[in-house]
């Protein structure tokens, strides 16, 4: 059987609540994967403007992936970072945009639930993944290693939708600061 093509993944994370289920993902999915993602400390965002820290995420981690997985805890719909994160997604590197998809962790509310509030997750997926026929898709996280063809396909569905015509809905206005509002 030949080797599959390994997909450039970005993961957008909490990094201070969900660091340890990203080092998990990404040692779970180190065959299928190249992480492409911003680790604890790679931007030394103190005193930046944040144009100049948006730029980074983008032309520095973001432009070579083909697909964002957004994980999303407890309070990841807060995170500014995140929010960023996912708007470069949907720009791209030279009109080609990531694919996305959100993987609920356990620590979220709507962790195995049969519908999720799309107020508890970043308003930028929750708007993709609306309608018939969404840009995004949403799962839920297994942990699993059994689970590893099923994440795959999530991967591959997500790059399969990122060239989709009409382009994904990035109006929401970019977060300036990190919500304030309780998990």
């Amino acid at each position: 059987m030949a080797r599959s093509r390994r997909r450039k993944v970005f993961v957008s994370y909490h990094h201070e609540e969900d660091q340890e289920y990203k080092n998990r993902f990404v040692r779970m999915m180190n065959d299928y994967i190249v992480d492409k993602s911003v680790d604890t400390g790679d931007i030394g965002d103190k005193g930046l403007p944040l144009d100049e820290v948006r730029r980074r995420i983008r032309d520095d981690y973001i432009a070579e992936a083909t697909v964002t997985v957004v994980l999303i805890g407890r309070c990841t719909w807060r995170r500014k970072h995140v929010d960023w994160e996912i708007s470069a997604s949907l720009i791209g590197s030279a009109g080609d945009r990531c694919g996305l998809v959100g993987i609920f962790l356990p620590t979220h509310a709507d962790f195995g639930a049969a519908e999720y509030d799309p107020r508890l997750m970043p308003p930028r997926l929750a708007a993709n993944c609306e309608g018939n026929d969404p840009f995004a898709a949403v799962h839920d996280w297994s942990g699993s290693q059994n689970e590893v063809n099923r994440i795959r396909q999530w991967i591959d569905d997500a790059f399969s939708r990122r060239r989709r015509q009409p382009d994904p809905d990035n109006s929401y206005p970019l977060f300036a600061g990190n919500r304030r509002t309780a998990c």
